[in-house]
């Protein structure tokens, strides 16, 4: 008897490319710039954005979160508190956010704030380092972060979604003396698996090199909207 394998990723991922793309086009039109943010769960994503939102209203620019997380809504209330518009998307399980996730999103941020009034939309995705890499989001940069409490082996062993990330931040550096983190070794791996991407040193919680990675940031955010 013979016997069939019946593959499902790729025609979920091809509905996510189609929706994607829509996205893509529909932020254009809006000229909101979009940032993915990737990590595992506690490297400090809810922070960083909260330190980089504050940094780029000195440039002008408006942000809006979406939220993902299996359950509850405890970051996008952060945010809403600390005056950032948010959208909360619970997977319900899934280890990842996918197109028609971001799309329900951005509806209700265009139904409330309006879009008009956003120039860039962080999307928070769950915190997994496998998952979030196969789905486009429409997103314009991809974001990394890792926290030295990870370890500097974290690179070698998901190297994938280091390769897809545009611009890699190593988060809480303040706490560094405390761990045996090898910074040379993390510099090293980065180097051969995506030399290109710009790296920053930060502390969400001191400010330490935040300021050069939302000035940065910001240049990205100009150039596109250019």
């Amino acid at each position: 008897m013979s016997s069939e394998t019946l593959t499902i990723e790729s025609p979920i991922l091809n509905r996510n490319e189609r929706l994607a793309a829509e996205l893509r086009e529909r932020f254009r039109a809006a000229g909101v710039y979009v940032i993915n943010v990737l990590s595992s769960p506690g490297s400090g994503k809810t922070s960083t954005i909260l330190a980089t939102d504050a940094r780029l209203r000195e440039h002008g620019l408006r942000s809006a979160v979406i939220e993902g997380d299996i359950a509850s809504d405890v970051d996008a209330q952060t945010m809403k508190e600390a005056g950032i518009p948010a959208v909360q998307i619970n997977t319900g399980g899934l280890c990842h956010l996918e197109g028609n996730m971001i799309g329900q999103a951005v509806d209700a941020l265009d139904q409330g704030v309006g879009l008009a009034n956003i120039d860039v939309i962080f999307i928070e995705n769950v915190g997994n380092l496998v998952c979030p890499v196969d789905f486009d989001l429409g997103e314009n940069l991809s974001v990394m972060i890792l926290s030295v409490p990870e370890g500097d082996d974290k690179p070698v062993k998901y190297p994938g979604i280091f390769q897809h990330a545009g611009a890699q931040l190593l988060n809480k550096v303040d706490v560094a003396p405390a761990f045996d983190f090898d910074m040379a070794a993390y510099h090293a791996v980065l180097d051969d698996l995506n030399p290109t991407a710009p790296r920053f040193a930060v502390s969400a919680r001191t400010g330490e090199g935040m300021d050069a990675w939302c000035a940065w940031l910001a240049n990205e955010i100009e150039a596109a909207r250019a």
